[in-house]
C-alpha cells in the first residue's frame, strides 16, 4: 500500500513523498523538470524582506520571522503570493458577499530545514472590531484593533480610497498571520513571540493599506506598537 506524505509548498508547488518500500521525492506547481533531488530548477531561499512580493515584510518583520521561525533565510514565494495580487482580489470582490477572504503569502523555511509553515491572509469584515477577545491575546493599539498571541496575529484596520470605488464608507480588512500546529505547543519567550506575530502582521497591514491607497494608511502607525493596550 502506497502511503503519500505532504511536506510543504514549494513556489505555490507540492513537495511529495512517497513511501514504498523506499522514498523517493517528486515536485509539482511551477519550475522546471527537477533535479535528482525532487527540487524543482528554479527553487530560490531569499531573505524575508524579499518575500510575499518583496513590499509585505518591513527589516524589522524580517528580524520578527526569525523569532517565530527560527530562520532567517526563506523559500521564495510563488508569483501569485504578493501584496499587490491580494489588493487587486481585495478591490474586484469588494461587493461580492461569496468573496471575503483569501490568502496574501505563506512563509516557509527551506528545504532540508526542519519544517515550518506560516500563512498570512487578509479578510474584509462588515464593521469595526467589537467584543472581548479570548484570553490569550493581548490587545495593542494599532489601527482599528490589533490582538497578538504566541501563534498568531491579527491587525484590522479601516480603508477610504479611490481605489475602492471612493465611497464615505470605510472597507474594514483584518490581515492575519498564523502557524497552524495542532499537535505542538509555541516554544520560546512568549512576550517575545507575541511581539514578533505582532510585527509580521502590522508590517504587512502596513503594506496592504498603502497598496490599496487607504486615507492615512488606514490609521496604521509607521512602526508596530507592541505595548499593550
Amino acid at each position: 500500500m502506497q502511503t503519500v506524505i505532504s511536506r510543504r509548498s514549494v513556489r505555490g508547488g507540492l513537495l511529495s513523498a512517497a513511501v514504498a518500500g523506499s522514498l523517493f521525492l517528486g515536485a509539482t506547481g511551477c519550475g522546471g523538470d527537477g533535479d535528482e533531488d525532487g527540487v524543482p530548477d528554479d527553487y530560490k531561499v531569499v531573505a524575508g524582506t524579499q518575500l510575499c512580493g518583496g513590499d509585505a515584510m518591513s527589516a524589522d518583520a524580517s528580524k520578527a520571522l526569525k523569532v517565530i521561525t527560527g530562520a532567517s533565510r526563506f523559500e521564495a514565494s510563488a508569483e501569485r503570493y504578493t501584496i499587490a495580487q491580494a489588493a487587486t482580489t481585495i478591490v474586484e470582490t469588494l461587493w461580492d458577499p461569496n468573496v471575503y477572504r483569501g490568502d496574501v503569502c505563506r512563509v516557509y523555511t527551506p528545504t532540508d530545514t526542519p519544517d515550518f509553515d506560516l500563512r498570512i491572509t487578509w479578510r474584509r469584515v462588515d464593521t469595526a472590531a467589537t467584543g472581548t477577545p479570548a484570553s490569550e491575546f493581548t490587545v495593542l493599539k494599532m489601527g482599528e484593533r490589533a490582538l497578538a498571541a504566541v501563534d498568531k496575529a491579527y491587525v484590522q484596520f479601516a480603508c477610504k480610497s479611490d481605489k475602492l470605488g471612493g465611497s464615505s464608507d470605510a472597507a474594514h480588512i483584518e490581515i492575519g498571520v498564523e502557524h497552524r500546529d495542532p499537535f505542538h505547543e509555541p516554544e520560546g519567550d512568549i512576550k517575545a513571540l507575541k511581539e514578533a506575530y505582532a510585527t509580521v502582521a502590522h508590517s504587512v497591514s502596513l503594506a496592504m493599506a498603502k497598496e490599496l491607497r487607504c486615507e492615512n494608511n488606514g490609521g496604521l502607525p509607521a512602526k508596530p506598537v507592541l505595548d499593550s493596550a
